[in-house]
């Protein structure tokens, strides 16, 4: 049998899914992990986007706020699909003739509509799967109606989906991909700590920061100053002016301080609770792992729908400020710690630590059937495509 070869958009979702591929179908699948935005032939303020993402969150959190709350609208998000189209077709049309996949997996909104555009005007059988990353506040862009199967996170966003005229069939809840070291990590607790040279038998509390996480510090200084029985585990998320702040600190707790890790599957699993923003993937490894999350910081637009998520079901709380972290710490301590394992049981009942097989089961199973949208539409949709490339001189043919 020939391999079959899969592509998936990069990031950390992507790899996840790539993992489990390999180590399910090692033998007969070549799985590629790219990121079109990575490639040089993007035009430059696309490529910067993704580090211009951290100043935008954190020096303009409602510039962002009301660019998620227009470009996610009806008109917009359509308009920027077009845009996406025009400025990602040559990038992917070369990838994907590189690359020749059986089957592509999709991570981030940018790539779907190009994609779409050139699997469609090349009649090519070649399904593409949307994993959606975000768990409830979900941006239009993730919903384009080209892709054979959107993997979703939660039961809220596949009601979403049915909003968008997607088909049930075509939807499926799965989770957000997270490392397969989640749930191969099986050892006791007390044994993981050992093998980091953490105190054994107290409350361990890992705050997880980065350059995105506002209050941050504040928090942790009334953290190290409330005299509760407990340990920190501190990740500065690459953040160096952070770690360099956290070392200078006089700790009155057992501390333990990190800039970067790679090992972060197994600091979650030998924790108590996990301290951080409200990202979409801090947030799904954390309930992967059962881990009660108290959050600390919430950036408007899809963030919002993550922590609403967390505090709607009960596995965590938000602290709108340092005084008030400290006050839900103490309660979730008190009476032996009654709330946090109650809130520690709610995150381990929504988490999906084995999201990253059952995608790769889902892309797998896409690969042998090939497209399941309709011929009929994807016929509707090639003139406009072609129409909308012509227009701006871009040739829609694989001579180029």
């Amino acid at each position: 049998m020939t391999p079959l070869r899969l592509i998936l958009a990069a990031f950390i979702a992507a790899t996840a899914v790539a993992a489990a591929l390999e180590e399910a179908y090692s033998d007969r699948c070549t799985v590629e992990v790219v990121n079109p935005l990575d490639d040089k032939r993007t035009p430059s303020f696309l490529r910067s986007s993704q580090a211009e993402y951290d100043k935008f969150v954190r020096q303009l959190p409602n510039f962002w706020k009301l660019n998620f709350k227009i470009s996610t609208s009806t008109v917009p998000a359509a308009v920027l699909e077009r845009a996406l189209t025009v400025l990602l077709f040559n990038v992917i049309r070369s990838i994907l003739k590189s690359c020749r996949p059986s089957a592509i997996v999709t991570t981030h909104p940018f790539y779907m509509a190009p994609v779409n555009a050139y699997v469609t005007l090349r009649k090519l059988n070649i399904p593409y799967l949307t994993v959606v990353t975000d768990l409830t506040h979900i941006h239009r862009l993730w919903f384009n109606r080209g892709a054979d199967y959107l993997l979703l996170p939660t039961a809220e966003a596949y009601e979403q989906g049915l909003t968008r005229r997607f088909r049930s069939e075509r939807l499926q809840v799965t989770g957000v991909p997270v490392n397969p070291a989640f749930i191969k990590e099986t050892r006791p607790v007390d044994e993981i700590r050992a093998q980091f040279g953490w105190t054994p038998g107290v409350t361990t509390v890992l705050v997880v920061g980065s350059k995105r996480v506002k209050n941050l510090a504040g928090v942790l200084n009334v953290l190290n100053h409330s005299g509760l029985p407990l340990q920190l585990v501190i990740v500065a998320g690459g953040d160096d002016e952070l770690y360099a702040q956290l070392q200078a600190t006089e700790w009155h707790h057992p501390t333990h301080l990190y800039n970067y890790v790679t090992t972060l599957p197994q600091f979650m699993k030998a924790s108590d609770l996990i301290v951080s923003k409200a990202g979409g993937l801090i947030v799904t490894e954390s309930l992967a792992c059962g881990k009660p999350l108290l959050l600390v910081d919430v950036t408007p637009g899809q963030e919002m729908g993550n922590a609403s998520y967390v505090l709607e079901h009960g596995a965590g709380e938000l602290a709108a400020n340092p005084v008030r972290a400290m006050e839900i710490l103490c309660h979730w301590l008190e009476y032996d710690g009654q709330l946090l394992r109650q809130r520690a049981a709610i995150a381990a009942s929504l988490g999906r630590p084995g999201s990253a097989y059952t995608i790769a089961d889902f892309a797998w199973q896409a690969a042998e059937q090939g497209r399941i949208v309709p011929e009929s539409r994807l016929r509707a949709w090639a003139p406009r495509f072609r129409e909308l490339l012509r227009s701006f001189d871009i040739s829609v043919s694989d001579e180029n």
